[in-house]
């Protein structure tokens, strides 16, 4: 077939019409991030763009930055600014669109970095999130500060973590309150108790349905604790 202008006119049209059919406008999934040779992918980080050149982003239920975008069409070129934050010192995004994902790629500290985006209608969660609420002791391997291995899962024994970062646990040792970190991108809580008693520890994460594991790292026996979500505090 003879390739026309008119022909020719129309392809040249079309893929820029594809290269160019995305939207920047809504809300963003960071599916993965990646520095150089490693990957740096946060726990459930998002992004809102709206259409009066706004933004917001967080982490799973929690947001954590505000400010404004913008979009040069012609170089294809994002720039994000937060007024609750630091000035970004690097060059702006260069933007691809592949179907329901948007890639950025730009150089930082002279390291190629590439993100990778998935439009989404609803905020992802956490570990933090998962973990939040009542949980039940259901069974133990070890004893620590917190349970004995003998601890019985008919006695109220609990553990509470709550919105503002802060867990109760109960148990036949008695009552403990403190406060807790979730790891940013590995499944892992730290325990912190108020008391100079009890030692921070650090626990490793397992998600089934309205179940989770905890098993302590850095310790040289096995020590595991499953609890089952309960709605209300046991009697």
């Amino acid at each position: 077939m003879k390739i026309t202008p008119l022909i020719l006119l129309i392809t040249t049209l079309s893929f820029f019409s594809c290269k160019n059919s995305g939207t920047i406008e809504g809300l963003w999934i960071v599916e993965s991030v990646v520095v150089g040779n490693e990957v740096m992918t946060p726990n459930a980080r998002w992004m809102k763009f709206n259409s009066d050149f706004t933004q917001q982003s967080g982490n799973g239920w929690l947001q954590h930055s505000v400010g404004t975008w913008n979009f040069n069409k012609n170089s294809m070129e994002l720039s994000i600014k937060n007024t609750n934050g630091l000035i970004d010192e690097n060059e702006p995004f260069k933007i691809y669109f592949e179907e329901k994902k948007m890639i950025w790629k730009r150089m930082e500290e002279g390291q190629n970095i590439k993100v990778i985006l998935e439009r989404s209608s609803q905020l992802p969660q956490t570990y933090g999130d998962k973990l939040l609420g009542l949980w039940k002791l259901e069974r133990t391997i070890g004893s620590d500060n917190y349970f004995k291995e003998s601890d019985k899962k008919e006695i109220s024994n609990y553990i509470f973590f709550r919105w503002d970062k802060r867990f109760v646990i109960k148990s036949e040792r008695g009552r403990v309150n403190g406060v807790y970190n979730v790891h940013g991108h590995k499944p892992e809580v730290e325990i912190i108790p108020y008391s100079d008693q009890v030692n921070r520890n650090f626990w490793k994460i397992e998600f089934e349905e309205n179940k989770i594991t905890l098993k302590l790292l850095n310790s040289d026996k096995i020590i595991t604790r499953k609890f089952k979500r309960i709605y209300q505090f046991p009697k």
